[in-house]
């Protein structure tokens, strides 16, 4: 029944909106640098959070300075590293750090343990650790053995798999907990969710969301706790493009009308 999920309607009315980056926004490149947002994407963003008083927020595993330079020179709240870092609407910052010591020590050890698996690459987050295999594959069994043997380590991390990579990043820390800690706060508070993802990372927003009789979204294939289904990143681009045309129509008729009554008192 997962794969059977409908199509997402086009949106109207009073939302929130949040958007994983890659593979939801964007199309999944080789490496991360090759990542980027079309203009088109961008223009509708802005849209959406002119016409919804800001309550736009990307929620990713990419840092927050990732965000921001993918989405320049628009400037959104933003959840990075899976919530550990996150700036709410009034700029205000809140991350979750981990004890410097501790980040040395993984660093060197991630560090050695992946320079004898050629294809394989370490992203340090500063509070967080991606081991990415997407260029080696073959290396899946034993990239997934050593972060399991990361967290038996330190109790204080926690593990995510996600697509072609593991995480370890701080316990407590989810996509989930970000949304939600965006809900509680204007301009997102009154409003219903909607939350567009498609890896693992993003299951935990999808349940807060559900929670909160929101709107949760899946992008491309696999079982999933989201109640719509886009099939691909294009999707994604088609549906919000549909909702941003939306806006503008209805920003249209209401200008016209008001114009037209303008022009009618005027003639009484």
């Amino acid at each position: 029944m997962a794969d059977q999920l409908s199509v997402p309607p086009v949106l109207k009315g009073n939302h929130a909106w949040f958007f994983d980056l890659d593979g939801t926004l964007a199309e999944i490149k080789p490496h991360p640098d090759q990542v980027f947002l079309t203009p088109e994407v961008r223009a509708a963003l802005q849209l959406l959070a002119q016409k919804n008083e800001g309550a736009v927020a990307l929620v990713s595993g990419r840092s927050m300075a990732e965000l921001d330079a993918l989405a320049s020179p628009l400037h959104f709240p933003l959840a990075g590293v899976h919530g550990a870092q996150r700036r709410d609407f009034n700029d205000r910052t809140h991350t979750v750090e981990l004890p410097a010591d501790v980040v040395r020590t993984l660093n060197d050890q991630l560090t050695t343990a992946l320079a004898v698996m050629p294809g394989c690459e370490l992203e340090a987050k500063g509070m967080a650790f991606a081991l990415h295999y997407r260029q080696a594959p073959q290396y899946e069994e034993r990239i997934m053995a050593l972060a399991q043997g990361i967290v038996g380590l330190y109790p204080q991390l926690a593990l995510q798999p996600g697509k072609c990579v593991v995480e370890l990043k701080p316990q407590g820390i989810s996509k989930g907990e970000a949304i939600a800690a965006f809900m509680q706060e204007a301009p997102f508070s009154g409003r219903t969710p909607v939350f567009v993802g498609d890896d693992l990372t993003d299951e935990a927003g999808f349940r807060v969301v559900n929670q909160l009789n929101g709107i949760s979204i899946k992008v491309g294939p696999g079982a999933t706790q989201a109640q719509w289904r886009l099939a691909s990143v294009p999707d994604v681009h088609q549906w919000l493009q549909t909702i941003a045309d939306n806006q503008l129509l209805k920003e249209k008729a209401l200008t016209d009308r008001r114009d037209g009554h303008e022009s009618l008192s005027r003639s009484i």
